[in-house]
């Protein structure tokens, strides 16, 4: 606020050409600047709070981002350590050897597998 200048003072009285302003003008003026600076005070107020649950906000965002960098980091991590096993395991393993559907399924059992397959449906 610039200095001396005071919300609170009420003794400044604007000059008025003609007559003096009545007692009950005066009354108003006071009531009205008293309801304007409690108006201001609540404005100021709800401004601090709003700032203050934004602070509040973004820190725990944050956190929040903070830790879901470090689980992706780790679910990296996870997938190449995953990759690697199976990388060394598929030339051990037998079961992933292409075959032809004439091996899997010898021909008089294909009509009778097409019609029973059922693929599993996983839920997530």
């Amino acid at each position: 606020m610039a200095q001396g200048s005071d919300s609170n003072d009420t003794s400044y009285k604007s000059p008025s050409p003609g007559s003096r302003p009545s007692s009950s003008d005066d009354a108003k003026k006071v009531m009205r600047r008293e309801k304007n600076r409690i108006a201001a005070q609540k404005s100021r107020m709800r401004q601090t709070q709003k700032a203050d649950s934004l602070h509040l906000e973004s820190e725990n965002l944050e956190k929040e981002n903070a830790a879901l960098r470090k689980e992706v980091k780790q679910l990296t991590e996870e997938a190449k350590y995953l990759s690697s096993v199976l990388s060394s395991h598929e030339p051990l393993c037998t079961g992933l050897t292409p075959q032809t559907p004439d091996l899997l399924y010898p021909p008089h059992h294909i009509s009778y597998h097409h019609q029973h397959i059922t693929v599993p449906h996983y839920q997530h």
